[in-house]
Formats: structure tokens, C-alpha cells, sequence
């Protein structure tokens, strides 16, 4: 399983297919995080948590910041200290 990063998204794929993703829409130094989402089948394995943890860092990387309009993303940032040095 590899998560990719291509188009404002990273994406786990698995087999050629995809399998979870999370979109952001970059703003100046701003990555404004609108869209989390894991297929059933990842469910409760910790796939989204890495997909954040991919977007965190790539934010720390790139010297940004990130807004975290989605839910889910948002709730994980919340509860992971050591992510929120990246927060808006």
C-alpha cells in the first residue's frame, strides 16, 4: 500500500486501485485541508490518521501552514500534539 502525492491530493492505493484520499487547496502559505475519506475496507487501521500525518509534513516541507476545514482532519490534528505546529 503506498500513499501518493499528485494534484493538491494524497492517495492511498493499493493494486492500482484507489483506496483513501485527502485534498487540500493551497493559498499563498496556506493548505486549506477540505476532504478526508477511507474506503470501507481501511476503516479503523489508522489509514486516515497517516494521510494527515503525509499532509503535515509535506506542509512542514514546504514551510506552510494548514487550515483544516475538514472535519476529520481537524479531529486528528486536535488529538496529535506534535501536529500543531503546522495549524494556521
Amino acid at each position: 500500500m503506498d500513499i501518493k502525492h499528485s494534484e493538491n491530493k494524497f492517495t492511498i492505493v493499493k493494486d492500482g486501485e484507489e483506496l483513501g484520499v485527502l485534498s487540500y487547496v493551497p493559498s499563498g502559505n496556506v493548505l486549506t485541508v477540505d476532504h478526508t475519506e477511507v474506503s470501507p475496507q481501511l476503516e479503523g487501521q489508522g489509514m486516515g490518521k497517516k494521510l494527515v500525518e503525509h499532509v503535515v509534513n509535506y506542509a512542514r516541507q514546504e514551510g506552510k501552514c494548514i487550515d483544516p476545514q475538514c472535519p476529520f482532519a481537524n479531529g486528528v490534528i486536535e488529538k496529535t500534539p506534535e501536529f500543531q505546529d503546522v495549524l494556521q
